[in-house]
């Protein structure tokens, strides 16, 4: 059995999200917190300790779509299933988190490109893979491959409304992009918006989920090392309250 990390590390960086919106990671040593723990117990000195030296701890300062982390229908909007109550992180069925793999290749596709239904089903026959119900579908774009550079975020192509619909028509609940977003970059949506004056273009690809309720996995990492399908996907999220979403470490399991 072969285990792939499919995760992004929460560190300090801009490059990993829009400006304004990344993660800050303050870190405290051994060499400075003894005093954290000698105030547990009185009277016992720095010197009692081994080394004189305190635990290792630190202070984060980010957003539940920091780092790799699955969204949850909640935060798309406020309705799911053509008009029902959209569900939180929390209320995310496990069932949903674990279940065979299938990759999409689309790193040959332009920066900007909403991929259409038509081009995912293409994709699908490729590949020799029949989407079904409780599939994780993971896309591989050109983002993967820029994360860590200044450009990433602006990276990789997006998957439409109609591709979404597509796949979670044939029981898609979860998938997953190494891009920032599941749906295309907003410096070129924006563009597109400007052009056309359609705001329905906006955020198309999350917008599905007020047809049938899905989640996606975006930043994830390691896409190129997966096989079109043959492995399971496990990526089950951190459980917070009544929250739009929750970081995770979804891995990839190839069994011989």
């Amino acid at each position: 059995m072969k285990l792939i990390d499919l995760a992004r590390p929460l560190e300090n960086t801009k490059y990993a999200d829009p400006p304004g919106l990344h993660p800050e990671i303050e870190y405290f040593g051994h060499d400075v917190t003894a005093q954290q723990i000698l105030d547990f117990f009185p009277g016992v000195k720095s010197e009692d300790l081994p080394g004189g030296e305190g635990w290792a701890v630190e202070k984060v300062s980010l957003s539940t779509h920091n780092g790799t982390h699955l969204d949850a229908p909640y935060h798309f909007h406020s309705t799911m299933d053509g008009g029902k109550r959209a569900i939180t992180i929390d209320e995310v069925p496990l069932e949903w988190c674990i279940g065979r793999g299938v990759k999409l290749d689309f790193r040959e596709v332009p920066d900007g490109h909403v991929v259409t239904a038509a081009e995912v089903e293409a994709e699908f026959a490729r590949i020799g893979h029949d989407l079904q119900p409780g599939d994780i579908v993971l896309v591989n774009t050109a983002a993967g491959a820029a994360y860590g550079q200044p450009h990433y975020v602006a990276t990789g192509c997006g998957i439409g409304h109609e591709a979404t619909c597509w796949m979670t028509e044939r029981g898609m609940r979860v998938c997953g992009t190494d891009a920032w977003s599941w749906d295309a970059p907003f410096i070129h949506t924006a563009r597109k918006v400007a052009e056309t004056g359609d705001a329905g273009l906006i955020w198309e690809g999350h917008r599905a989920g007020m047809v049938r309720g899905y989640c996606h996995i975006e930043k994830l990492a390691n896409l190129e090392q997966l096989p079109a399908t043959g492995f399971e996907v496990q990526c089950f999220p951190v459980k917070i309250k009544g929250a739009s979403a929750g970081w995770c470490r979804p891995i990839a399991i190839i069994r011989d």
